[in-house]
């Protein structure tokens, strides 16, 4: 929890973007896994988090604009509940530290909402993503669950939005702890690998970190020897000498601030030689992208440039033939990085991203693609001093979709099909870096990793005992 000043600020600028109304926030309430009482891990709705500080299940808060207030709705523990789970603060006491006076029962807030909206007035609330909160929804302003959608407010979106996107100063030491943390996970990966263990093996280990030192994960660990698949949760294959892993993970701490870090590194001692050769063009992308962090810089533009950087290095293996340039023009590359180039982290290891990405990462000139390769750019617009970003390059050979593609007979100008059948067990190489952007580039958040081919080898190479 931050200080109280930091709170009231980030309210006093909210209530300033939005001018008139009622501002909603729904809590997250607790989840049963298999029964009402054994639940899954607690996490609060981020955007609860930014205004309000409180990580307790159950509440919700509103801003009144016009009569100047800001009332927590929720109800403190029952003698029950202290029998279980030990006596707490208040919810009183702990809302006074984020700088709420008023706190009233949970069973208000219907009635609050029913006489604004009998008043006329209007009520501002943020897109729901869990299901019991389009419930609500619904239930709070009586029309259907499918109308919910249709009436969230766009104008608390890019309010929200603006204030989330620039990190203050107690932001970026929180998100670097978690940098630090998820730099300690991927150190402990790339020391334990070995022939014979089990991808869920070093997943365990790394997850044991995160708890340790944190709430949890940012989200569940990606830890496979099939790099290919971007997001992959299945966790049983055995680590054999001569493939890779790639490690995919984050931390969060306990005030809902995330790391999000990628190595790919082999689990031999070295590279061989393909292998060592796709690594040194995922970093030469990754290399080129961060040389162009700076304020008012277009991240498409970078996204663009670390796609070139990939088509060259793929044009000098003999993969990929023509204009670089003109492939990438073609979306010629994608057949290799069919993903965004990376996106903002903070309170969400994919920040904001249920306010949607249009709001979050485009602009009314700008907007998202929706072509392949470029429609997962979750973030395209100008760079801003404060924001947190990823950069994340990778290249992944996909049999399948290289086959769809040459079914297709799609960029034949570009595209070695007949070379790349030497490359469609190879697998995918990703590596992830966060960056702060400065007044006038950016800078690394965290503890460095090792990250260039030889590092990851000299690493290897002092901790392997293969």
């Amino acid at each position: 929890m931050f200080s109280e000043e930091e709170y009231k600020t980030r309210r006093k600028k909210l209530k300033e973007s939005l001018g008139e109304g009622l501002i909603l926030f729904l809590g997250n309430d607790e989840c049963g896994i298999n029964s009402k009482d054994n639940t899954y891990p607690y996490r609060q709705d981020s955007s609860f988090i930014y205004f309000f500080g409180l990580q307790i299940p159950g509440l919700n808060a509103l801003i009144d604009l016009e009569e100047d207030k800001e009332i927590i709705f929720g109800d403190n523990l029952s003698i029950d509940d202290v029998v279980f789970m030990g006596p707490i603060e208040s919810l009183e006491e702990q809302a006074h530290k984020v700088g709420v006076t008023s706190v009233r029962p949970s069973e208000n807030l219907a009635s609050y909402i029913e006489n604004s909206i009998g008043k006329g007035r209007q009520i501002h609330y943020l897109p729901p993503y869990r299901p019991e909160h389009i419930l609500k929804l619904s239930d709070l302003f009586n029309f259907s669950a499918t109308a919910v959608s249709k009436k969230v407010s766009v104008e608390f979106i890019k309010a929200v939005v603006k204030l989330r996107s620039i990190k203050s100063n107690a932001e970026i030491v929180e998100i670097e702890k978690a940098v630090n943390t998820t730099v300690q996970m991927q150190y402990k990966a790339m020391e334990m690998a070995a022939p014979g263990m089990t991808e869920l093996d070093l997943f365990g280990a790394i997850q044991n970190i995160a708890v340790a030192n944190g709430n949890n994960t940012s989200f569940p660990p990606i830890v496979t020897i099939d790099g290919q698949i971007l997001h992959n949760h299945f966790r049983g294959n055995l680590l054999k000498k001569g493939g890779m892993v790639l490690c995919d993970c984050g931390a969060e701490n306990f005030s809902g601030y995330a790391g999000d870090l990628t190595r790919t590194f082999p689990i031999n001692k070295t590279f061989n030689v393909k292998q060592k050769e796709i690594y040194d063009i995922v970093y030469k992308s990754y290399q080129a992208a961060v040389n162009m962090l700076k304020p008012k810089q277009q991240f498409i533009d970078v996204h663009l440039r670390a796609c070139k950087e990939i088509v060259v290095g793929l044009i000098e293996l003999g993969l990929m033939k023509g204009d670089p340039d003109k492939a990438v023009e073609s979306g010629a590359h994608t057949l290799f990085f069919q993903c965004g180039l990376g996106h903002m982290m903070g309170l969400d290891v994919h920040d904001m991203e249920n306010l949607g990405e249009q709001y979050v990462g485009y602009t009314a000139d700008l907007k998202q693609s929706k072509d392949f390769g470029f429609k997962s750019l979750r973030f395209g617009r100008a760079l801003e001093e404060g924001m947190v970003f990823t950069v994340e390059p990778g290249i992944y050979f996909i049999p399948e979709l290289i086959e769809l593609r040459k079914s297709e007979n799609k960029y034949m100008e570009f595209i070695n099909y007949d070379k790349l059948e030497e490359y469609k067990s190879f697998g995918g190489i990703r590596l992830e870096d966060d960056f702060l952007i400065t007044s006038s580039a950016s800078r690394l958040l965290g503890d460095k990793l090792p990250t260039t081919s030889s590092e990851i080898e000299d690493f290897r190479t002092s901790k392997s005992s293969i």
